[in-house]
Parts: structure tokens; C-alpha cells; sequence
């Protein structure tokens, strides 16, 4: 995408407008300054060259092109890949005027320069080149930091456009014209339907990229991405535009609910017939090319996968068990976010701070715990599917399904958060009797050959985890009792300041014993252990399992 930019770029630079009149030693000086690249917002009105800029002339980096002289009227007001000269920083209150010269300034200019060159009044508009639809905005903002990393040097422009966030924010980094927009469907059809005229003109899209493109296009999801994508391939269709579909699950396929198939009409859906559907969807003309990079488990070869059968009311005491066991980076998904705030508030009073992602909580919220994750060594994020796609997290240690995934997808998206780029990883789920056909589900579609094997657990530790967590049970439960009567008494106006006391009490001995309890160590240094996290140690899980229990 950042090459065809680069190559529009270049295509549409024009020829400098120069007189043929002799030039004075004065005006020559002005002319190699046009020669290395220096424009008219770095030209005084003394015809002198900025200080700030004064490198530029004699230090070119070995990108630029030496060998073309750069024009005034440049169609890319400098932002080209054989530029590399930093911007003005223009004063807010001008920011709808930031590409246009004043007519007086250009004329003292013009005086100046002896009239020798022709300068512009505006530079001429940049259109909307590249643009990345992604589902969630987390994972927005990381594509566009990637964007903006590696076209560093070449001047490109990009734009994030996000829900959660200023739209007027967002409006004024359209009006700089980038050539590159990351958006999600939301906002991008919010500011298409109000005129925005950077966006008014899509035929000249030379790219368009759609992130995790199966999740995109799935019924009931984005509804604004079906009328945008209509949009595209009908009125504002370019048959030079490149489209491209991503996602680490477009050829995984799980079939569908058997009282569907039993209907009529209803056919079994493989790897071909999905990929037509995605293209179709997608508008995609022509034969597309496909490239498959996955492996037939759709997982890494460096994820350990292991499993925890139990009780639902039993996971909580295996999850602080895990992270007491095993700390470092961990991301704890759950299916609901009502599960988060529970988990989240049940780890808080057992002196785990844990950091929570989901979809009601503000953004700058979600973004600045997702920076405060990746920053952490020693921590634990709490999230919803929100963050099971394409977010790239640093050394992330393990992956825990606290609740089992609906479809094979989803689980290999959340356990792709960890065991990343060669590292090593594991991902473990607690599968409780409500979960079995779920994983029943995702272990026949990923077609494992050997039974996921089960998670090695020190049974004589579990006796101190519900001591604690009874413990933790009571006090939440005293303080929800609390509570009520506090209201019971705003209500009836009648109080018993003997019985508050009493609970009261009750209240300060229950929290004292669970403040000695999570002080003493739970694991002695020499009994704690390492789960294999290796591959060809996984065979081992299950007869380490047996000999501990």
C-alpha cells in the first residue's frame, strides 16, 4: 500500500516553473535552495532559508532523488518520497488554511524573488490513496502505528478514524488530506454520510485492505461495512484498485448446527465455498489469489494447549491457583462482561489487581489499560473477545479460556495472543459441564489428532485455595449484607446500632483473617514447578498429571 502511495507520488510531481531571464547572485542562491529541495513555506520573506531547515540543503539522505529538481507547485506539498524536510507546525486557529499562501505574503515574495519563479497560491489536493478496515479500535490504532513506523521517512499521511473518540478531532486530520485512513465501519460511514470531502472522492482508492475480514462480514456484525463495501464496488468502483482480505481463520470452517443442516437448501460448507462467499461479500471482482500460510491445527507449533476439567463454581479457585502458581503476562478471556466485572472484583479482594477490557468501557480507558499490560511484567488483563483478534501484546506468558469459546475461530484468535513470533506459550481452559460441547466443537473442526492433554494440578495446595476463597465468599457476602440493611434503613428510617455493630465485627475479624491468609505463601520455592511448555514435552502432561494426584 505505502509503494503504490510512492508511486502516485512520483507520477504526478510536475515540471518547475522557472523564467528564462538571467539570474543575479542573489537570485541564485534562491534557485539551489529550490534545486535541494526547499519550498516556499521554508523561504522567508527575505528570500533566506530557515536555519531550522538549513541541513536539508547539503545533508540529503541517500532516498532523495537528486537528479530532479523539486517544483513549487509541488502536487504533494513536499510529503514525497524524495522529500524528507519536516513540517511547519501550523497554528490550530489555521488549520483549515494550513496549504494556502496569503496573497500579500506571496506577492512581497514574489518582489523578493525578482519574479523569477512561479509559486502557487495553493498546493492542489491530495486524494485518499490507502485505506485499512480493521473490527476492533485497539487493534485500529496498532495497525496504524505500524503504518506510520514504516513509512517514517517517506512524508506519507495517515489518519485514524475510530468510534469512542472526537469525531471533530478526527474531521481535522481528514481536512490534512492523508493519503493513508485505518478506520472501523462505524465512524467511516458516520463521516462518508456527512460529506466529508476527503472522502467524498473513493474512485481514486488505489488500495483497500480488510483486517480479519471472516469476522467483518459475518451476519448480525457491521452493518455499515455492507453498505460501504456497496458503495465501493458500484459508484465508486476503481478497476485499478488492489483489495485485500486477512485473517488467520479464513480457511478454518466449522460446520453448522445439525437442526441447520437438516433444512432444506442447506449445504456443508468447505474451505472453497467459504473463501467464494468472503470474495462475493467482500466485491472483489476476477479470479483473486490466495495465500495459505496456516497449519492443518490452525495454531502455532510453539503453543502448549492444555485443558482443566472442573466445576463451574470450581473455576475460580483453579484460575487463582494458575496465577498464583505461574505469574507473568496473562490474559484471562471470558465470554461475557458481566463475568469480567465479577472476576474482576473476586481478584481484587484476594490482592490481584487485575486490568479489565471490554466493550463498555471508554476508550482512552481500554487503551491506556492495554498500554499498562504491555508495559507490565507481572500481570493479569481480563478481557472479552474484543482483544482475541490481531492484537499484538509482547511476550504474552499464557492465555486462560476462563469460559470456553462458541466456535473454533475464536479460539484460535485468543490463543494467538500468545506464543507469538517463535516464543513459547500455553493456553489452558477450564472446560465446566456447560462448556463440554463447545470444546467438543472446536476439538473435532481443528482436527487435533491426540486429545488435548490435561493441566498438571498440585491437589494439596487446593485445600488452601477454598480456605481463601470461602473466606473472600463471606466477606463479600457480609458487605453485600451490609449494604442492604443500610438501605433497608434509609428506606424505614429504623436502625439497630447494637446489631450494625455486631456485623460490623464480624466484618473486621473476617478481613483480618483473609489479610494472614494472602499474607502467607500459598507454594513453598522448592515445590514450585514449571509446566512444559514445549511441544515434544506435551506427551508428558498426562503422566505427570497422574503421578501428582
Amino acid at each position: 500500500m505505502i509503494h503504490a502511495v510512492l508511486q502516485w507520488q512520483m507520477k504526478k510531481k510536475p515540471t518547475p516553473a522557472l523564467s528564462n531571464t538571467g539570474a543575479s547572485p542573489g537570485e541564485t542562491r534562491t534557485e539551489a535552495g529550490a534545486e535541494s529541495g526547499v519550498l516556499p513555506d521554508e523561504i522567508g520573506i527575505e528570500g533566506e532559508v530557515l536555519p531550522s531547515e538549513a541541513g536539508v540543503k547539503t545533508g540529503a539522505p541517500p532516498t532523495a532523488v537528486s537528479d530532479q529538481v523539486l517544483p513549487f507547485c509541488d502536487d504533494d506539498a513536499g510529503e514525497g518520497p524524495s522529500s524528507l524536510i519536516r513540517e511547519k507546525a501550523i497554528p490550530k486557529q489555521n488549520e483549515d488554511k494550513e496549504e494556502k499562501l496569503d496573497e500579500e505574503e506571496t506577492e512581497k515574495l514574489k518582489e523578493k524573488l525578482g519574479g523569477k519563479i512561479a509559486i502557487c497560491k495553493a498546493h492542489p489536493k491530495r486524494p485518499l490513496l490507502g485505506l485499512v478496515l480493521t473490527p476492533t479500535r485497539e487493534l485500529a490504532v496498532q495497525v496504524k502505528q505500524h503504518i506510520d513506523a514504516v513509512a517514517k521517512f517517506t512524508g506519507i499521511k495517515t489518519a485514524i478514524l475510530v468510534g469512542g473518540m472526537s469525531a471533530q478531532k478526527q474531521q481535522r486530520m481528514l481536512n490534512r488530506q492523508p493519503e493513508i485512513v485505518v478506520a472501523t465501519p462505524g465512524r467511516l460511514w458516520e463521516l462518508i454520510k456527512e460529506k466529508h470531502p476527503h472522502l467524498s472522492n473513493l474512485r481514486q482508492l488505489r488500495c483497500l485492505v480488510v483486517d480479519e475480514a471472516d469476522r467483518m462480514v459475518e451476519k448480525g456484525h457491521f452493518a455499515e461495512l455492507s453498505q460501504l463495501l456497496e458503495m465501493l464496488s458500484d459508484s465508486q468502483y476503481n478497476p485499478k484498485r488492489q483489495t485485500l482480505i486477512f485473517s488467520a481463520t479464513l480457511t478454518l470452517v466449522h460446520q453448522a448446527p445439525a437442526r441447520i443442516l437438516h433444512k432444506k437448501h442447506v449445504k456443508k460448507i468447505d474451505k472453497t465455498a467459504k473463501l467464494d462467499l468472503l470474495v462475493q461479500k467482500i466485491g472483489m471482482r476476477g479470479k483473486p489469489k490466495v495465500i495459505d500460510l496456516t497449519r492443518n491445527e490452525a495454531t502455532v507449533e510453539s503453543l502448549t494447549e492444555t485443558k482443566i476439567h472442573c466445576e463451574t463454581d470450581e473455576k475460580d479457585l483453579y484460575l487463582y491457583y494458575f496465577l498464583m502458581q505461574y505469574p507473568g503476562r496473562t490474559l484471562v478471556f471470558a465470554n461475557s462482561i458481566s463475568c469480567i466485572k465479577r472476576l474482576s472484583g473476586l481478584l481484587k479482594v484476594l490482592d490481584i489487581m487485575p486490568l479489565t477490557l471490554h466493550a463498555c468501557m471508554h476508550q482512552k480507558q481500554r487503551l491506556r489499560n492495554l498500554e499498562q499490560f504491555a508495559r507490565l511484567e507481572d500481570c493479569v488483563l481480563l478481557a472479552t473477545d474484543v482483544a482475541a483478534r490481531g492484537l499484538d501484546i509482547p511476550k504474552v506468558q499464557h492465555v486462560i479460556h476462563y469460559q470456553v469459546p462458541r466456535t473454533s475461530e475464536i479460539y484460535v484468535h485468543r490463543s494467538g495472543r500468545t506464543a507469538r513470533a517463535t516464543n513459547e506459550g500455553l493456553s489452558l481452559m477450564l472446560i465446566g459441564p456447560e462448556d463440554v460441547i463447545n470444546f467438543k466443537k472446536i476439538y473435532k473442526t481443528l482436527k487435533k489428532d491426540e486429545d488435548i492433554p490435561l493441566f498438571p494440578v498440585q491437589t494439596k495446595y487446593m485445600d488452601a485455595v477454598k480456605v481463601k476463597r470461602k473466606i473472600k465468599t463471606l466477606v463479600l457476602m457480609r458487605e453485600g449484607i451490609v449494604l442492604c440493611l443500610h438501605l433497608a434503613v434509609r428506606l424505614w428510617q429504623k436502625t439497630d446500632h447494637q446489631e450494625e455493630r455486631r456485623r460490623q465485627k464480624q466484618m473486621k475479624v473476617l478481613k483480618k483473617e483473609l489479610r494472614h491468609l494472602l499474607s502467607q505463601p500459598l507454594f513453598k520455592e522448592d515445590l514450585k514447578t514449571k509446566y512444559p511448555t514445549h511441544p515434544h514435552r506435551r506427551r508428558d502432561l498426562m503422566h505427570i498429571c497422574v503421578v501428582w494426584s
